[in-house]
């Protein structure tokens, strides 16, 4: 949905199925994600809709028995991933990719020490000796802000506070200098104040090492502070896309509008409970043939239903998948957070 010139990560047409001939998920439908060279692009929407999946399916990380993976393109820097083997995907992946997964605590290994992880990885992709991979190690903890790194080095993951294991992995998925940065979830299951350092954390070293990042979340809070453009994803398709401040001043689809709508906003009178979006995510197994948010949203017509909507253009770089995009907008133009970002 995007047209960028030179993107470091270019999707396109990604669609994934998970099951048997019988029973088959349709994770993923026609996906594009363009991911540009030195921003953060977030990739937003509720459990379930397919954000991580779109994550391993970029890496090759999907099951290859129970995982249908079609696409017209999925290359990193010109690189094509998506006719990539195996072999090729294991020299890419932690080198010129990098990944953040949900949980420190188990994508750490609990019997190795976290510099020990670290330097496995630089040996795996740079061919170093273990003094020279020990080395970086430290170099990496001490970028990452781990106090008394040298320290720390030869501590478990056990004897580490979450924030410090969310380090830790930071400073593996960087440890080979990579293009890409993707994170998943990266501060799940930390506390407020930590989660904050660790999204400071990621944008300074976007900005110091120029690299790349694809940020997973369903938090918009992290989406405003941290990321320059957003993908807003439901069901599987991505619905609209643009620019942080365009998306938040101009949404333009009905679900963007119901997760904007349901953001406690400075100064809004309090209220009994937060607002929500009616009904629930349609069944993957049976998917939508037209819009999928239909039977959730509050500007639907028949002609909703009629099939999947086009891509329209509500302005400059900005994308979606609705017919009334001036609906969502004039609805939701006078919301007190619309109007922060006007």
């Amino acid at each position: 949905m995007t047209n960028d010139s030179d993107p470091i990560l270019d999707v396109a047409g990604l669609s994934v199925r998970f099951g048997a001939r019988t029973e088959r998920v349709q994770a993923l439908d026609d996906v594009d994600i363009q991911v540009r060279r030195g921003e953060i692009l977030a990739l937003v929407g509720e459990s379930g809709c397919g954000k991580s999946v779109t994550a391993m399916a970029i890496l090759g990380l999907l099951p290859k028995r129970t995982a249908r993976i079609d696409a017209r393109r999925i290359t990193l820097g010109g690189t094509d991933l998506h006719g990539a083997s195996d072999r090729s995907l294991r020299r890419i992946r932690g080198n010129r990719i990098g990944m953040i997964f949900q949980d420190p605590m188990t994508s750490l290994n609990p019997v190795h020490t976290v510099g020990g992880q670290i330097a496995e990885i630089v040996r795996q992709h740079r061919g170093v000796d273990r003094r020279t991979a020990r080395s970086r190690a430290l170099e990496m903890l001490d970028l990452v802000r781990i106090p008394d790194a040298r320290g720390r080095r030869d501590a478990y993951p056990h004897e580490l506070s979450g924030g410090m294991r969310q380090r830790v992995m930071i400073a593996m998925a960087l440890a080979c200098d990579p293009d890409l940065l993707i994170a998943d979830e990266p501060t799940t299951a930390l506390d407020v104040t930590v989660q904050a350092q660790i999204m400071a954390l990621i944008a300074d070293l976007r900005r110091d090492l120029g690299m790349s990042v694809l940020l997973i979340t369903h938090d918009l809070g992290v989406v405003a502070e941290t990321a320059d453009r957003l993908s807003v994803m439901y069901a599987g398709r991505i619905v609209e896309e643009g620019t942080v401040g365009t998306v938040f001043s101009r949404p333009s689809h009905g679900y963007t509008a119901g997760l904007l709508g349901s953001l406690p906003a400075e100064g809004k009178r309090r209220q009994s409970r937060l607002a929500e979006i009616p009904g629930a995510v349609p069944r993957l197994s049976d998917p939508a043939p037209a819009c999928a948010f239909a039977d959730r949203c509050a500007y639907v017509t028949a002609d909703c239903r009629a099939g999947v909507p086009p891509v329209v253009h509500p302005g400059p770089g900005h994308r979606c998948r609705c017919i009334r995009p001036d609906a969502v907008y004039a609805d939701l133009s006078q919301s007190d957070i619309v109007r922060a970002w006007q």
